[in-house]
């Protein structure tokens, strides 16, 4: 296990570098970073343009450029943001709250409806209610979440007024409508998954011998089924926090939610590269924690892992 260990530790760690590189590179997307940061260039000389580049330390080699950068985010330092002339952690601290508490009401929410409904479609396999979940399945999981987040918004706020449109977090009515919008894919697709794995472990034989032993169907289902059927929910699960936190973007954006995600689309349409490599790492290391979280997870709910 201690090499298993080991080996996703250093896996991680690559997969970190990467995502560095790939932060980094943000300066040089629409060319010389010069030019992005100083806009329009009114008023200025060819020598105060020099002046700046040479300032900011676009003029050094981009090897160079990279090895500064790396060793300054490795001690938390990822500069100052242009718009909002702050340190770029304390802007995302004070954002990034907001962004974790809409991912996790939505993941909980998430595991909440489709649990059930997975278990019912598959003890239920063939009937109406398999087929309906289905149904409803496939198309949570064909629906943009832009499209759903602004159908949610015409029936229940503009249409029916219950809910509140959008804006700054109000308490738990202001999250309701974001919090369906970031779920709905995950209730279609955690539903398909947990049917196709109770029908999987019902067949084994483990669950005829319980049934066999006069095991009542409650306990069948919930101790000996759904226990062992929810082993890969523990992988999705990591990988829910992470496109959560990711996809919170767009939900954000239509909701103006004052989160990690409309933050980003500030820093992409104002141009603050800096805040925005700030915020593309912290996702990205958020992903890679949250998968070796549920890496080692797994190694301790199943036995098999280790000894692979």
């Amino acid at each position: 296990m201690t090499q298993y260990i080991i080996r996703r530790l250093l896996q991680a760690i690559i997969v970190v570098l990467g995502v560095t590189v790939a932060a980094f590179s943000i300066n040089f997307l629409a060319g010389d970073p010069t030019y992005v940061l100083i806009g329009n260039m009114r008023g200025m000389t060819q020598e105060d343009i020099q002046e700046f580049r040479h300032r900011m330390g676009f003029d050094r080699p981009v090897i160079v450029q990279y090895l500064d950068w790396l060793g300054k985010a490795v001690r938390g330092d990822f500069g100052t943001s242009m718009k909002f002339k702050q340190n770029n952690w304390q802007v995302i601290a004070e954002r990034f709250p907001a962004t974790l508490q809409l991912a996790v009401s939505a993941m909980l929410l998430g595991l909440i409806v489709s649990i059930p409904l997975g278990v019912v479609a598959a003890v239920n396999r063939g009937s109406f209610w398999d087929r309906a979940s289905m149904v409803l399945a496939l198309i949570g999981q064909s629906t943009p979440s832009f499209w759903m987040g602004l159908m949610l918004m015409l029936l229940f706020a503009v249409t029916l007024g219950w809910l509140p449109v959008s804006g700054r977090y109000e308490g738990v009515r202001s999250m309701i409508l974001p919090v369906m919008t970031l779920s709905f894919y995950d209730i279609a697709r955690n539903t398909r998954v947990i049917r196709g794995s109770m029908l999987e472990v019902l067949g084994e034989d483990y669950i005829r011998t319980a049934r066999g032993k006069g095991a009542k169907p409650r306990t069948v289902l919930i101790v000996h089924a759904l226990r062992n059927a929810l082993l890969p929910m523990v992988t999705l699960i990591g990988m829910d926090l992470g496109s959560l936190l990711g996809g919170a973007i767009v939900v954000e954006t239509i909701f103006a939610w004052p989160g990690m995600g409309l933050l980003t689309v500030n820093a992409i349409n104002g141009k603050d590269l800096t805040l925005l490599q700030a915020c593309v790492t912290l996702f990205a290391l958020i992903f890679v924690f949250a998968n070796l979280l549920v890496d080692f997870a797994y190694t301790w709910l199943d036995p098999r892992v280790r000894l692979k």
